[in-house]
C-alpha cells in the first residue's frame, strides 16, 4: 500500500490522465444504451408524452406483472423482434427488465436502429414493485 502512494506521488499526470479515462469510460457506458430514469418520470413520460414501455423480460415473468400497456419483447428475442417497435420511433422508448441487467443492451440495439429517445427504468421492475407502482397481470 506504501508503494501504491508513492507511486501516485511520482507520477501525478499518469495517475491523473487514468482517472480521467476511467470516468469518461464509466459516463460512455452508461450513456450507451440511454439515460436512466426514475419510476415517477416514467409515469411522468408516459401522461404527458404518451411514451412507450418495452419489457425485455420473459414471457412469463411478464404475465406476473407489468406496467400497464408495456408491450412485452423478450430480451432472448429482442434482436429479431425490434423491427415491431418501427411505428414507435416518434415516441419516447422506456426500457425495462427485471432488475436492470438488459436494459442497456436493448437500448443500445435501439439506438443502432435509429431510435433517437431511448431511456432506461432505473433498477427495473423490481424498483417499480418495490414502490408500490402498480402493475397489471395476464
Amino acid at each position: 500500500m506504501e508503494q501504491l502512494f508513492t507511486f501516485i506521488g511520482n507520477h501525478p499526470l499518469l495517475v491523473g490522465a487514468f482517472v480521467v479515462f476511467l470516468i469518461l469510460f464509466i459516463r460512455n457506458e452508461m450513456s450507451r444504451g440511454g439515460a436512466a430514469i426514475s419510476s415517477q418520470k416514467l409515469v411522468q413520460l408516459v401522461n404527458s408524452e404518451n411514451a412507450l414501455v418495452i419489457d425485455v423480460r420473459d414471457a412469463t415473468e411478464y404475465s406476473e406483472g407489468h406496467i400497464v400497456d408495456a408491450v412485452n419483447i423478450p430480451f432472448a428475442n429482442f434482436e429479431s423482434r425490434s423491427d415491431e417497435l418501427n411505428k414507435h420511433k416518434d415516441k419516447p422508448l422506456i426500457v425495462a427488465c427485471k432488475m436492470g441487467q438488459h436494459s442497456g443492451s436493448v437500448g443500445t440495439i435501439l439506438r443502432k436502429k435509429g431510435f433517437t429517445n431511448v431511456l432506461r427504468l432505473s433498477g427495473g421492475m423490481a424498483e417499480w414493485r418495490g414502490q408500490n407502482l402498480p402493475v397489471v397481470k395476464t
